[in-house]
């Protein structure tokens, strides 16, 4: 095996040990790439967005706020409550460091 081989499968390991076990699941990694491009999002757009159950997008979310990786702030709007789920620092880094990840895998797939 060439020098070359050795030093992509090392990468290619490097990068697998890299990605982030919390956004492994579809619905936490949609929810944070959605609340990337925004400064907040409610709860219901984030469910009809991800197009999930309550029950399943609530438990989610929980998770990534249980990691710090999202902060919630909860309201009246017209009589009604609302969440409002924002991407924290630690988040963003995260998601960073879980996409780049995923990069340098794809671009080892021959």
């Amino acid at each position: 095996m060439s020098e070359r081989a050795v030093r992509e499968q090392e990468r290619t390991q490097s990068s697998l040990a890299a990605l982030d076990d919390l956004l492994q699941h579809r619905s936490r990694l949609g929810a944070c790439v959605l609340l990337s491009t925004s400064d907040a999002l409610t709860f219901s757009r984030l469910r009809e967005l991800l197009g999930e159950t309550d029950g399943n997008l609530g438990a989610q979310l929980r998770k990534l706020e249980d990691a710090g990786y999202v902060s919630v702030s909860k309201r009246f709007e017209s009589r009604k409550p609302q969440s409002w789920y924002s991407l924290t620092a630690s988040g963003r880094k995260a998601l960073k460091g879980h996409l780049g990840a995923m990069e340098v895998l794809l671009g080892s797939v021959k």
